[in-house]
């Protein structure tokens, strides 16, 4: 059973910070990119970041600088580190692996960003 668990979400104000996780099984890190994606209200999901098992990262224009993708040493858990956040990142966020994603399988329920004062 694949399952992808996220938590760290939360209300924040414009120009703060926070950190997602994401917790999924052993055998999905080491054999698979991960990444983050989000949705907003009334849009489509996008793709934020990537992080290849052998540490290569990519991010969406709009949040170069400002977020950073990370695995922890055990490679189990996923991570996003969001810096100088703004009203227009909030959404949804979720994590999964792109083949899964292109499939539409395994979402979980994600983690709430609200970015508001």
């Amino acid at each position: 059973q694949v399952q992808f668990v996220e938590s760290g979400g939360g209300l924040v104000q414009p120009g703060g910070s926070l950190r997602l996780s994401c917790a999924t099984s052993g055998r999905i890190f080491s054999m698979s990119t991960m990444g983050w994606y989000r949705q907003a209200p009334g849009k489509q999901r996008e793709l934020v970041a990537l992080i290849t098992s052998g540490g290569t990262t990519n991010y969406v224009d709009s949040v170069k600088g400002r977020f950073t993708i990370s695995t922890d040493n055990a490679k189990n858990t996923l991570y996003l580190q969001m810096n100088s956040l703004k009203s227009e990142d909030t959404a949804v966020y979720y994590c999964n692996t792109p083949p899964f994603a292109a499939l539409g399988r395994y979402w979980g329920q994600g983690t709430q960003v609200t970015v508001s004062s």
